[in-house]
């Protein structure tokens, strides 16, 4: 794409992408989402960027997620989002949910962390200067903080919503009796939770004990991160394992053993992706989608073909029973 172009969205975006409803919302939501939790930081390549951005919106991705400590460094994720948000998409703010979270250490000392109403506060007015938005589409408490009153946190996301900040509010990485006690407290509060956004793929499934129905029943709805386990569920390493991955770095989210142990299934499942004339990624998602308690799939991406493999996936989210049982009998 060219860097000097006045960015013109693709005119026919809407019919390339399937929308669902979050939860009892009003908000619908692309199967599809971008995340950009990595490949936005500082020293990753800022024309790459607008073009993962572009191609997204030309395929109906509506949905760019954030969260204050995106990088690296932490914040760097959302600067260069209002970067590009300004260049590019300013046109389209209405046409876009922009999301943005808080929860993990993004500043020294004892506010910059965790869920108390200073680090909250803080935390979302810090992110809407950074990206130079009036407020974000949907604001996350990023994880659950067990020495905060659970009311205090809650309480916090109620006043972004009352103040203008934010038009949803959401939690991520609450066990569900945590989220349980959430939803409660927000329904009082009247600001109802629209969406908790858990760790979901094949091979993390542990959001199907209790949660999905706990969502299902609390008409929330949910959005998945880690699809495809940090690259396990991709064609990466079906044939072993390339030097510049992230198992053979050994990053904090994967390391090789973690990828030699789920090899061989890995090639199992991707016979069963072949069979269904999917790659193996594209699978993986259509494997989540599968459940309507689900609204969307957190994607990332560093190649605008990546943005495009994955979103093939929704033009086949049916699996077979047959399919179904062999794909339990690899796990």
């Amino acid at each position: 794409m060219s860097k000097k172009l006045r960015y013109t969205a693709s005119v026919d975006r809407y019919k390339k992408m399937n929308y669902r409803r979050t939860g009892k919302s009003g908000l619908l939501l692309p199967e599809i989402s971008l995340g950009l939790w990595q490949n936005f930081g500082k020293n990753d390549d800022f024309y790459n960027q607008r073009d993962l951005l572009k191609c997204a919106f030309d395929n109906g991705i509506t949905h760019f997620d954030l969260a204050n400590n995106y990088g690296p460094p932490p914040g760097s994720a959302e600067e260069n989002f209002g970067k590009i948000l300004e260049k590019d998409f300013k046109s389209y703010r209405d046409e876009l949910i922009i999301s943005s979270k808080a929860g993990y250490g993004m500043w020294e000392g004892p506010y910059g962390d965790l869920g108390s109403k200073k680090f909250l506060v803080a935390s979302l007015d810090q992110s809407l200067q950074r990206m130079g938005l009036e407020y974000v589409d949907i604001f996350y408490h990023h994880r659950p903080d067990y020495d905060t009153p659970i009311e205090e946190t809650m309480g916090t996301l109620d006043l972004m919503v009352r103040q203008g900040k934010a038009l949803y509010i959401g939690i991520s990485n609450y066990q569900p009796e945590r989220a349980k006690q959430a939803f409660k407290i927000l329904q009082d509060l009247g600001t109802p939770c629209l969406i908790h956004q858990p760790r979901y793929n094949i091979f993390d499934r542990w959001i199907e004990n209790e949660l999905l129905d706990l969502l299902g029943n609390s008409g929330v709805g949910a959005i998945c991160f880690s699809p495809l386990a940090q690259g396990m569920l991709s064609n990466k390493y079906i044939n072993g394992l390339p030097k510049d991955s992230r198992a053979v770095k050994d990053s904090p989210f994967l390391n090789t053993n973690q990828v030699l142990e789920k090899l061989p299934k890995i090639k199992k499942l991707n016979e069963i992706a072949q069979n269904r004339q999917q790659s193996l990624a594209q699978m993986a998602i259509s494997w989540i989608l599968k459940d309507h308690r689900i609204t969307s799939v957190l994607i990332g991406a560093s190649k605008i073909e990546q943005i495009l493999d994955s979103i093939k996936a929704i033009q086949n989210t049916h699996f077979s029973e047959e399919e179904l049982n062999n794909i339990k009998e690899i796990l």
